[in-house]
Formats: structure tokens, sequence, C-alpha cells
């Protein structure tokens, strides 16, 4: 419909005013009146014929515009009932974009409570000491991770986005800086440009925020080998390949300062990675993502193990990942039903030297493997289940680290885990989680609650 008719009606109505006055012998009035009407529908037609050709410039543009072909269709959301892109690439997080001007801005309240049977300070993997933020959640009750997020376009050629969480350690308040980066819009050739502080595009969880996780803590081999997440401060460059089905790669330089990096070697350019995803739906149910990552890691005086007499690395960490996803929802509406398949494998090669606490140094050149296999199936809305498994594995390192915390146990270190989790919304999530951890020296059962809530702006996630 044409919408200048709508004013017509007014119009009318103005133009039947004059008519009484004119009986009434007042024609100047009436002359002017008309004029003034005349003026008012020029005015009024000529700015809507604008908006509409602008309003059909602005469809044929969003039209004529290549979309990521190919792209693996989402088949299942990070919270029941919400419904996420399809065309959405793995490795972009969707910046919500509310306003053209003011930047859209949410927050993520998270706690927790967790009961172990063993002393959770004591918690150690014999042959894998943990570094970064690795390690079992508090016991008892405890505010985890409050997020504040915000994110807006610079202008047409850059977004930006900021993550901020506050924590709460030994009762003491702080203010992190978890992401704050920039990143290009637009560029030719379906490049894209990262710079800034961001979580590494390498593996399939290590990108996903805390509150996206289908479990309330992190795989064995991602607190081993990354020591929870890697984030670091640096480039990142994504290219999507120009073909029927989804491929993309993208590339990073990182300082080196977070595990299993250290000490920002080589003056600050310490860490590279590389990476490839590709995926794809089979019919309406089904969608599918692969991906293959490496990162290369310097460590100067990298710190792990226990705080108070920590061990020390210096030398260098490659890291091998290989990682899939299968998402099943009937017809494609993940609302009502759906399942998701995880599994990573990662293989670790670390050569360098290690420093015990008593001064002692000695020679490291060990491969280590680990990986994870998960399930999550929602039957109905609201509900969902989930099993993981984990396990590590380690080559001897030699009888110089016997009686070291380097030195791994006759058998593997492995977990197993159960949740059920119910999410009233996509803003609302509670969880109950169950670990049997035998990957320390004594077995572990540990249980777990967690609520993860959500107002203000919430951009979608990736696949």
């Amino acid at each position: 419909m044409n919408t200048r008719w709508f004013y017509l009606p007014l119009a009318w109505a103005l133009s039947g005013c004059p008519l009484t006055m004119a009986q009434d012998g007042q024609t100047p009035e009436l002359d002017l009146l008309r004029e003034e009407i005349r003026s008012m529908r020029v005015e009024y037609e000529a700015r809507i014929a604008e908006l509409e050709t602008r309003l059909e410039a602005a469809e044929q543009a969003a039209a004529a515009k290549p979309s990521a072909q190919g792209a693996p269709a989402t088949a299942a959301e990070p919270m029941s009932g919400y419904e996420e892109p399809a065309m959405m690439s793995p490795q972009t997080v969707s910046v919500a974009r509310d306003s053209s001007f003011n930047p859209a801005i949410g927050v993520t309240f998270q706690g927790q409570a967790w009961a172990f049977d063993n002393d959770p300070g004591d918690y150690a993997i014999p042959g894998f000491p943990l570094g970064g933020e690795a390690g079992p959640a508090p016991e008892g009750l405890s505010l985890a991770e409050t997020e504040i997020s915000m994110s807006a376009n610079v202008d047409d050629k850059f977004t930006a986005m900021l993550t901020a969480p506050i924590v709460v350690e030994e009762g003491e308040v702080k203010f992190e800086l978890e992401e704050a980066w920039v990143e290009t819009v637009g560029l030719p050739a379906s490049l894209a440009v990262r710079m800034g502080r961001f979580y590494s595009a390498i593996g399939y969880q290590n990108s996903r925020h805390f509150h996206a996780w289908d479990f309330a803590d992190q795989p064995l081999v991602y607190q081993a080998f990354l020591g929870n997440q890697y984030l670091d401060d640096g480039l990142q460059v994504r290219w999507l390949a120009p073909t029927d089905f989804y491929l993309e790669f993208s590339a990073e330089l990182l300082r080196g300062d977070r595990y299993p990096a250290g000490g920002a070697a080589n003056s600050g350019f310490g860490a590279q990675s590389l990476s490839a995803k590709t995926g794809g739906d089979i019919g309406f149910s089904n969608s599918w993502l692969l991906g293959l990552s490496w990162l290369g890691a310097d460590a100067d005086g990298r710190a792990s193990g226990s705080e108070d007499d920590p061990l020390y690395f210096t030398g260098d960490s490659d890291l091998l990942i290989a990682d899939f996803v299968w998402k099943w929802a009937p017809n494609g509406n993940s609302r009502q039903r759906n399942l998701i398949l995880q599994a990573e494998f990662l293989w670790r090669n670390e050569n360098g030297e290690y420093s015990l606490p008593d001064g002692a140094t000695g020679p490291w050149d060990v491969d280590q493997r680990g990986w994870y296999a998960q399930a999550v199936y929602q039957p109905f809305p609201r509900w969902r289940f989930g099993a993981r498994y984990d396990q590590l594995s380690s080559d001897e390192p030699g009888s110089w680290w016997l009686d070291t915390p380097l030195y791994p146990m006759d058998s593997d270190p492995r977990r197993y885990s159960l949740m059920v989790d119910w999410s009233n919304s996509e803003f609302s999530r509670l969880r109950l989680q169950y670990n049997y951890d035998s990957a320390g020296e004594d077995a572990d059962n540990q249980f777990g609650l967690q609520y993860i809530f959500s107002i203000g702006a919430h951009g979608a996630h990736s696949f």
C-alpha cells in the first residue's frame, strides 16, 4: 500500500473547514488555509516518495548481497527456545546491534554450588600440571562470573565488542577484562580481521563463553592442555571460501602471555595458530561441522601446578586439535526436540626444560593426548540431558621425573559426567551435574548446581 494515502483524509478534513468560513465571507483566510494544505500535501508526498525509494534500494541491496554459502544450519540452540541463525560462521561471534548510536549492553549472572569427596584445593592430575584457570570450582556456594558485555558498530567499516566479568576470588571482588576486540565489516573477498583480546579460534569448545557451555566445567583435556580456555591478545584473520559448501580458514598471531604459552616470548609474538573448518546440512534435520587446528606456543617461565610451589616450563608447545559436531532436530525445529553430538581429540608435544620447586631442572620432551565425547539430548522443550566422557594419556617422561608431579599414573586419567538442565527461556537456565573423576590419585564424586540468567542484549551464539 502507498503510504501517502494515509494523509488524504487529513487533508480532506482540513479542507472542509474553510468551506464554512467562506460562507462567512473570510476569503483571504480561506485562500491562506488552502495554500497551507497544498504545501503540506506536497511536502508529505515528497517525503514519502523519498522514503519509499530508499526502502526499495535497501531491499534490492539486501537481495543482491552474497551470503555464506554452505554454512551448516543450526540444529540446536545454546538455550532452549532460542533459534540461532542458520548461516552463522562457527568462528564469528554475533554482535547484537540494537542501536546505531548506543552500544547493546547485556549482563549474565552465574552462580554455583559444588560438593566434593576430596578437597578441591588439593586437586591435581599427575603428569599434567594444571595452569591458567584450570581446576575444579570452589567448594560450597559461590558466585561464578557476572559477565558484562557491550557491543556496537563503530562505523560502516568496523564493529567492536567488550566482555568484562566480575569475579570473586578469596573474598575479593575483581573486575577483569575478558574480551576487547574490534573487527572489520564488509572486507572484499570474504575476509575478516579481528584485533584486540579474544578467545582463539582453535578447536570447537575454546571460543565458547562460559554461559554457553553444555556442562558446568570444561573437559579434562581443555583444562590440562589449554588452562581451561586459551585467551590472548593478538590479531586474527579469517577467510570464508567461495564454495558451495561451508569452508573457512583462520590464522592468528598472538602475544603469548597465557597458558599454554607464557612470558610473552619472542618480544610479544609468542604464539601462532591455524584453523580450518568445514560443514554443511544433510536434509532438513541434520547438520555437521568438522575442524582441524594447530597452536604453536613459546613458553618462557610458564607456571603450572601448585600455586605455592609452582613448576616452571621454558620451551616450545605444539598442539593439534580435531573437532567434530553433529546436530539433529526434526525438520530443523530445535525448539521441540534436538540432539547434539560433540567430540574433540587433542595431541600435544612439549619440548624444553622444567624447573622444580627445589630448584632442580631437567629436560622435557613428551607427547601427550586427550579427548572427550559428549551427547546432549532435548526430548521436549525446556529440558536437556547430557553425558560426557573425558580421558588423558601421556608418554613416560623418563626416570628423572619419578616421584614428581610430572610423572603420570599407571592408569590413564578419566572422568564421567552426567547433567540435566531446565531453561524457562533463552535467558535462564538451571543445571544439575555429577562427575565421577578418577583423574587424580583418589577417585572423587562431584555434585554441582548452576544457574545462568541473562538480561539486556544477548547476541546469538555460533553453530
